[in-house]
């Protein structure tokens, strides 16, 4: 049956372009969150150093060609990179099943060109200050990091939540970043829109260290939020976090854009949602744990009436690192996440929508075998338990083309990967990576394959990064 846009899984429809995502934010989150002190050409948002930075600058960092000394002094720096590799499988199948952001066969594509221009909070005299952030990214990557009504259609715009600003299927513009900020002593609010604080990838790509992208990231995890969040240091080892946003990957759509059909629902007209958690480090800044949580309302699924039905969509997300040495460094991750009133597949013949969940552990282990060198290593399980949110390939879902969704049951990846700095602007990153689907029963699609009848997929891949 050839279905529209109103019965697929809300993934589609009420944030398809970011389940993952965006951090996921967000999602730089490669160890804890930074203080509002730590300059933001290195945290890039509210997350430290990327995994390729333990193995130190080659030099006191990129040369930034953009820089004009004039703004430099006042504290407003512009800089960015572009980002360009080719991947991929071993079965031929023009996309790389559900992998993203590389997601094309054999097609090389420039992932992101990608420009920032901020002024970054100085409140390290117990004063007070501002900033701000515009982030703009073009590439093939856009399409998964858009908001609704900013560069992403409203959910009433046909596709609904697809690209706004693209020029084809493979390339378009977003902007994911679009904030100001205040800051007095120990606290800093920004206000606008941010990618999350949610989870361990990212969507900037020197913010990760391989180039494909975990299901959790992708598909698990908010990518953006527009609100406002408050950044509280209360010590040298807590850092809080706190503060009101517009859901998952929304700028203004409105959650009763639709109609509601239950809205005896608590907060059914609202789709306001708490975003907050805590970073707790050791004294040596070796260990940190980072748990935070996004809860709040979004379009469930559709009534029969055409009516949304609204229900909590909640995740939390752990997220550990440990520097066991100089040249060592352990990440272990968890989220958990579910969507009340989701209408799931093995409830569709039940009077009573039903609820979707979804969860994974992630580990990563990375080396640095020197100064310009970092070997990488990520191992992952993701549950879809509903067949609600992995969709393959991602980018045929939101333009047209064959795609297949509802896998409801574990996927399974392995990636080795190697980070090379062979001076301070540029990173190469060549990876292989291995894909298993375990569905829980022998019914539908499979997401690997030319015509979606494969278990499992090789892939290998390899992208450049160059700073400017």
């Amino acid at each position: 049956m050839k279905r529209t846009w109103k019965n697929f899984p809300p993934l589609l429809t009420a944030g398809l372009l970011a389940a993952g995502s965006l951090l996921s934010s967000t999602a730089f989150g490669q160890t804890a969150p930074v203080i509002p002190n730590v300059p933001q050409e290195d945290a890039y948002q509210l997350r430290g150093l990327a995994p390729q930075e333990a193995a130190q600058e080659v030099e006191d960092g990129p040369n930034r060609y953009l820089e004009v000394e004039g703004l430099k002094e006042r504290g407003i720096s512009t800089y960015g990179w572009i980002e360009a590799g080719i991947g991929a499988n071993n079965w031929g199948s023009p996309f790389n099943g559900p992998i993203t952001f590389n997601d094309r066969n054999w097609m090389g594509q420039v992932n992101q060109l990608y420009l920032v221009n901020e002024k970054v909070l100085d409140t390290a005299d117990g004063g007070a200050d501002w900033g701000g952030r515009v982030d703009l990214l073009y590439g093939g990557d856009s399409i998964f990091t858009t908001a609704r009504g900013l560069d992403g259609n409203l959910l009433n715009q046909s596709p609904a939540g697809a690209p706004s600003w693209n020029s084809s299927k493979y390339y378009g513009l977003a902007m994911p970043q679009l904030y100001g900020e205040m800051g007095y002593g120990d606290h800093a609010v920004k206000f606008g829109h941010f990618y999350t604080i949610i989870g361990y990838e990212v969507v900037p790509a020197i913010g990760n260290f391989f180039y494909t992208h975990a299901y959790t990231m992708q598909y698990g995890e908010p990518f953006t939020h527009t609100g406002i969040l408050d950044t509280w240091k209360a010590s040298d080892q807590l850092t809080i976090y706190g503060g009101i946003t517009n859901g998952w990957d929304n700028y203004s759509d409105p959650i009763n854009i639709f109609g509601i059909s239950n809205p005896g629902y608590p907060g059914a007209n609202s789709n306001a949602a708490f975003l907050g958690g805590a970073t707790l480090k050791s004294a040596d800044e070796a260990q940190a744990l980072t748990m935070t949580v996004s809860s709040g309302n979004e379009i469930g699924s559709f009534a029969p009436s055409g009516l949304a039905n609204i229900g909590n969509r909640s995740i939390l997300s752990t997220v550990y690192v440990n520097e066991l040495s100089d040249k060592l460094t352990y990440v272990f991750q968890n989220d958990n996440g579910w969507q009340f009133n989701a209408n799931t597949p093995n409830t569709l013949n039940q009077s009573q929508p039903g609820t979707a969940l979804w969860y994974g552990i992630n580990q990563y282990m990375f080396y640095n075998f020197s100064d310009t060198l970092v070997g990488g290593m990520r191992l992952e399980w993701f549950r879809d338990n509903n067949g609600y949110r992995v969709i393959s390939p991602l980018r045929n879902a939101i333009f047209g083309g064959p795609f297949r969704t509802g896998y409801q049951g574990n996927f399974w990846e392995a990636s080795w990967g190697l980070n090379w700095k062979p001076n301070k602007n540029w990173i190469i990153r060549p990876e292989l990576r291995y894909d298993w689907y375990s569905p829980d029963h022998n019914q539908g699609p499979l997401p690997y394959g030319s015509n979606f009848d494969q278990y499992g997929q090789l892939y290998g891949g390899c992208d450049a990064i160059f700073q400017f």
